[in-house]
């Protein structure tokens, strides 16, 4: 048996940047980190050699690997070459659909176990890379390239995109003191409503062609290097500030980005010690993120306590094997 383990991750500011109707012309930039929220795929040698049985929310058991109907499994086992003899399940520690990059952990992660099966190393950057490949080339998933790279490599990073494809990832290495305070301040709640990214983010991607929203997105792009700065000189405050500006600018990029429920939690947290935040992923629905200070997160989550908070902490690992028990023949 084999078990790997993806982060899921938190994009703070610059995302639709990562879409190719974006950097195809201008270089894209997001800034986000990993956190302790995990996919969990296992694999484990099926009794059966002609048949692959894979569980996630539901379980299929197939002959063929043409006659899976989970898309992300059957082109990752084409990619891996294998056809029959394994069992796949997946576990989440957050549901699907809720702005954390859930399919693309996913991918990574089944990429990562497969690779252990053939025995093969593999760096962050193939890992990232094929995952790509598998959601954008293959599967025609109107998403961009953020979530790969972030879950792959982990930790807390600026993701550039060029206008030859490639993708450069580069480590923000902030003091201590810093990180753990950016960690506190930080307030997560559950806002509901799970909703497929691919549909915001195919009109995203059509809008992204259009000067207005095309500026827009060069305007969030600028605040990831803002961020970083802030970051770099310790100045939290700034950072929520940030967040606020990049989230008042995302809402311009889609008709379906906000909502009024989503409308009306953001000004409740802001009404009530949050300096600033922005709905995780492509928008619709998931998780509210609001930067807030210690001292203040007592009343924001009494205003906000219909709602659960999600406890969590950054990670640093990105994509890893946690368990390689090798089987009989």
């Amino acid at each position: 048996m084999i078990i790997s383990r993806t982060p899921f991750r938190i994009s703070f500011v610059g995302g639709g940047s990562d879409l190719e109707t974006f950097y195809a012309k201008h270089t894209g930039a997001v800034l986000s980190t990993s956190i302790d929220k995990y996919m969990y795929i296992s694999s484990h040698r099926y009794f059966y050699k002609d048949q692959i049985q894979v569980k996630y929310s539901k379980t299929e058991t197939v002959k063929r690997l043409d006659d899976l109907q989970h898309p992300l499994l059957r082109e990752t086992l084409r990619k891996a070459n294998i056809n029959g003899g394994i069992e796949i399940s997946s576990i989440a520690d957050i549901p699907a659909g809720t702005g954390m990059g859930s399919s693309s952990s996913f991918t990574v992660g089944l990429l990562h176990n497969l690779y252990a099966i053939n025995r093969k190393y593999v760096t962050h950057e193939t890992l990232a890379k094929e995952a790509c490949e598998i959601e954008i080339d293959i599967l025609k998933e109107p998403i961009g390239k953020q979530d790969q790279y972030a879950a792959a490599f982990g930790g807390l990073n600026i993701i550039s995109f060029h206008k030859d494809g490639s993708v450069k990832v580069e480590p923000l290495y902030v003091e201590n003191e810093v990180y753990r305070n950016l960690q506190d301040n930080l307030v997560m709640f559950y806002a509901g409503n799970q909703r497929k990214a691919s549909e915001i983010l195919s009109e995203q991607k059509k809008n992204a062609s259009q000067e207005e929203k095309f500026n827009t997105l060069k305007q969030m792009v600028g605040f990831v290097y803002e961020l970083r700065d802030a970051l770099y000189a310790g100045r939290l405050n700034d950072f929520g500030h940030l967040l606020h500006e990049n989230w008042i600018l995302k809402q311009k990029l889609a008709s379906k980005i906000s909502n009024p429920e989503i409308n009306e939690i953001y000004d409740a947290g802001l009404a009530n010690g949050a300096i600033g935040g922005k709905l995780l992923g492509a928008g619709g629905g998931g998780f509210m993120l609001f930067y807030c200070e210690k001292e203040k997160q007592e009343r924001l989550k009494q205003a906000l306590n219909r709602f659960e908070t999600i406890d969590f902490g950054f990670e640093r690992d990105g994509s890893k094997i946690i368990y390689f028990a090798d089987e009989a023949n």
